[in-house]
Formats: structure tokens, C-alpha cells, sequence
């Protein structure tokens, strides 16, 4: 995989270096409430147009159904990237129209603009290999070279991140060349004991990649929605808990091989429970009960490990290695159910050992939570990929530019 630093010392002053980025922001109208992943490209982008290149920077934002969307618009982000950049940067109103074209050729050396959401256009995300293409085209006629940065959407067999690569002379930004260093050493470099902290609301979510770490994993914690599933599982009543009742098989799986091969399966021993789910608007006072996590009551709801299992966590996070955290313990936009992804967090804060969040709502826990982003080995920018890329999986944005 050819580095960014090998494409800067051939030199990219003048030339138009297509910044594939992930800018892909939670927003609260136009305001940007988490901007961890625009600041994550800074580094790439500030480099090329140091070095005279003239940057044009595309990602995707949220799901438009391949129409401009302004709900989706990258105008804020560009406005927070020029901000980060402490320099202009000039905004495209559409991908590969008459604004892009006029955008792109209106750059000067060492200039930099973003276009709009490459969503707007359904060839970016089109299952057929020919719209893709000819989508790809269109963007390959606006430059000369491609970096890719977007480590978020390297999972996706998309225009942007797979077929254009194959039309320009490509290189990988420092962004992906940090994700991917990281990666490596989770799966290759591992320091034991390797722990592996996993949340978020679905079993189905994580099913790939608990099946691969039972090979590698020393022990896997379990929290969060999917914490149920196993509950249920083990027989326990979950009462009106979040349950995928058809993943129930194939935890009993994971619990027996987990058994077979000395790995320790970790699940709460107590949940904050409620017989409504809080109101995340307003944060209202929930008043949440403390129960074992055998006696939930049938027609209330777990939101939360409590307080003896983050104690338990703490415990089983403290002598680790390498520690590898995805998904949040429980509803922690809400301050009566955050404790739990708190007391992960700082877990791994207090642990000498290797740590990785893995990006999604773990990363914005972090640091809507308060926490210092550089007390941790390393805070992914992309959940789905980290996933992907520790199930084994091929993906198809790194093998793009990899050739």
C-alpha cells in the first residue's frame, strides 16, 4: 500500500489530489455535535496542500436516498474543516455538476474545497458494478491523483472508495495507515492478556466478530443491549429488556466453545433497570432500579450494567494487555444510564495495557463523557470497519489501494 509520504516526496504541488475522507458527523440541525472524525483527516489534508496540491475533499453524510438531501449536507463540515485548517476551504453544492467542476478549477495551489455529499448521487452506493463505474468516472474527471482517508466507509464496496482508486493514482492517507497499523497490532502484535470489551444494542451486530476473537481473545465482557440475549439465554428472565431471541442458538454456541478454549465469557451481574425507556431530549430524572441480573423484574427494561459489574469490569480491564472496546454499556446519552460506559472508559484510562476504542458510539462515549481522547492507545474512527477487519474480512477499500 503506498503511503502518503511517498506520494509527497514525488511531488504533488499543482496536481488535484482527490481526499476520499469520512466527515461523516452527528449533527443537531447544522450544528456538529462530535467533530472527532474532521479532525481526524486535518493531518492529510493540511499536508497535501502544504506540499502545493490542490485538495478536493469528498465523504459521505447519514443515508440519502441517492437525491440531494439538504438535511445531509456537508456545508457545515466543510465550514468546521476550514476552521480546523485555521484557511479557506471553498464548498462544491454538488458532487460531479456544473458547482464541482466550477469549484475544482477555481482551486490555486495549496488551495482546498470540498464537494457535496456523495450520497446525492445513487451511483455511489449502487449494487451495480456499471452505475458505480460510471459514477466513479465522473468523479476521476475531477482529479489527478486519489488519496484515501476515509477509514470509516473502507468496509463499503462503494464508487468513491472502491472503483475510483482503480482510475487514479492512489495513496493512503495517515489516517488509514494509523487505523491500520492499530488493527495489525490486535490481530498480529497482540500483548496478553487481550481483552475485548463489547456493547451497543444487537447480538447480530457483533456475531462475525465474537466468533473470531474466541480465537484470539483472552477475555470478551459483555454489556449493553445485547447483554439480554445472553441472559436469556443462560435462562434468566429479561423482562421487556432489548432480545433477539433468534441469536439465542448462537450464543450458547459462543458460551460452550468459549468454555472448550479457556476463553472467560464475562456477562453482568447487575443492570439498572426502568419500566420506561428515558427521555434522551430532555434527560428528565429517570430514577432507575438496581436488580441482579437474574431477577429482572418481567415488565421492566435493563438500560445499564450496574454498580457491581463495573466493578467486575474494572477488575477484569485492570491486569489486560490489549484491550479492544466496542459499544457503550448502556443508554449513556442519558446521565442515569452513562455510568456504565463511564466506568469502561475508565477502565481503560487507568490500564498500563495497549487500548483501542473502536470507533461508533463507543469514540463519541468518550468524549461526550468528558474524556481526555489522548489517555487512550488509540480511538478508532470507524466502528463497522474495525469490526470488519477483525472478523478476517477482505475490505474492499484497503484492497483498493493495495494494488
Amino acid at each position: 500500500m503506498k503511503t502518503i509520504d511517498e506520494l509527497l516526496a514525488e511531488g504533488v504541488s499543482g496536481k488535484r489530489v482527490f481526499v476520499r475522507a469520512d466527515l461523516n458527523v452527528p449533527l443537531d440541525g447544522t450544528t456538529i455535535t462530535d467533530d472527532g472524525r474532521i479532525r481526524a483527516v486535518v493531518p492529510t489534508v493540511k499536508a497535501l496542500a502544504d506540499a502545493g496540491a490542490r485538495v478536493v475533499v469528498a465523504s459521505h453524510l447519514g443515508r440519502p436516498k441517492g437525491t440531494p438531501d439538504p438535511a445531509f449536507s456537508l456545508a457545515p463540515a466543510a465550514a468546521r474543516l476550514g476552521e480546523l485548517l485555521g484557511a479557506e476551504v471553498a464548498f462544491a453544492t454538488d458532487t460531479v455538476g456544473e458547482s464541482a467542476t466550477a469549484t475544482v478549477a477555481g482551486l490555486s495551489d495549496g488551495g482546498v474545497a470540498v464537494i457535496e455529499n456523495l450520497r446525492f448521487n445513487a451511483g455511489e452506493t449502487s449494487k451495480d458494478d456499471a452505475e458505480r463505474g460510471a459514477f466513479a468516472d465522473r468523479l476521476a474527471a475531477l482529479a489527478d491523483v486519489y488519496v484515501g482517508d476515509g477509514f470509516g466507509a473502507v468496509h463499503r464496496k462503494h464508487a468513491s472508495v472502491f472503483d475510483l482508486p482503480a482510475r487514479l493514482p492512489h495513496a493512503a492517507g495517515y489516517l488509514i495507515a494509523t487505523e491500520v497499523g492499530v488493527l495489525k497490532k490486535l490481530t498480529d502484535d497482540v500483548q496478553r492478556p487481550y481483552v475485548v470489551a463489547l456493547g451497543g444494542a444487537k447480538v447480530s451486530d457483533k456475531l462475525g466478530v465474537i466468533d473470531h476473537l474466541l480465537e484470539k481473545a483472552d477475555r470478551i465482557l459483555i454489556g449493553g443491549g445485547m447483554a439480554y440475549t445472553f441472559l436469556k439465554a443462560q435462562g434468566h428472565e429479561v423482562g421487556i429488556s432489548l432480545l433477539q431471541e433468534d441469536q439465542i442458538p448462537a450464543v450458547l454456541d459462543y458460551l460452550k466453545r468459549a468454555k472448550e478454549r479457556g476463553v472467560e465469557f464475562v456477562l453482568p451481574v447487575d443492570v439498572l433497570v426502568s419500566d420506561e425507556f428515558p427521555d434522551l431530549k430532555t434527560k428528565a430524572p429517570a430514577n432507575p432500579a438496581t436488580v441482579a441480573a437474574d431477577a429482572i423484574p418481567a415488565d421492566e427494561e435493563g438500560l445499564d450494567i450496574g454498580p457491581e459489574t463495573r466493578k467486575l469490569y474494572a477488575s477484569k480491564l485492570a491486569d489486560a494487555g490489549t484491550v479492544f472496546w466496542n459499544g457503550p454499556m448502556g443508554v449513556f446519552e442519558h446521565p442515569d444510564y452513562a455510568e456504565g460506559t463511564k466506568a469502561v472508559a475508565q477502565a481503560l484510562v487507568d490500564s498500563p495495557a495497549f487500548t483501542v476504542v473502536g470507533g461508533g458510539d463507543s469514540a463519541a462515549a468518550v468524549r461526550i463523557l468528558g474524556f481526555d481522547e489522548k489517555a487512550f492507545g488509540h480511538i478508532s474512527t470507524g466502528g463497522g470497519a474495525s469490526l470488519e477487519y477483525l472478523e478476517g474480512k477482505t475490505l474492499p477499500g484497503l484492497a483498493a489501494l493495495e494494488d
